[in-house]
């Protein structure tokens, strides 16, 4: 079972909200995206989320998308990755909307989302 998987965004872990704006602002000229507000973090367009302190991964994390974010768990799974429920969120129905797998790769976490 092979899924396919989609980068959604890179988030970045900044200190503070002012530094988290200022990045976000930086990237989104660097690249004619539009800046956007959020609650917990900054947006460079649908690329960067610039967070307004520090969250999972010593860098930050990593969001992959997959049309079927059950599948995708079970064939991760598979393949001997955890996941740390404590981070899951689920859609209205009770299906599994994004959760981060446990550890950090290369200082990021990564969290997997459906699409």
């Amino acid at each position: 079972m092979n899924n396919k998987f989609e980068l959604e965004h890179i988030g970045i872990n900044t200190p503070n909200a002012e530094e988290a704006e200022k990045l976000a602002r930086l990237l989104s000229m660097m690249f004619n995206l539009e800046f956007r507000h959020g609650q917990k973090s900054e947006f460079g367009g649908p690329y960067f989320e610039c967070m307004k302190a520090p969250f999972l991964g010593a860098n930050g994390h990593i969001a992959m998308r997959t049309p079927d974010l059950t599948a995708a768990a079970e064939e991760l799974k598979e393949k001997g990755f955890s996941f740390n429920m404590d981070t899951a969120a689920y859609f209205e129905d009770g299906k599994l909307k994004n959760v981060y797998l446990d550890g950090e790769f290369g200082g990021f976490a990564i969290h997997i989302m459906q699409k």
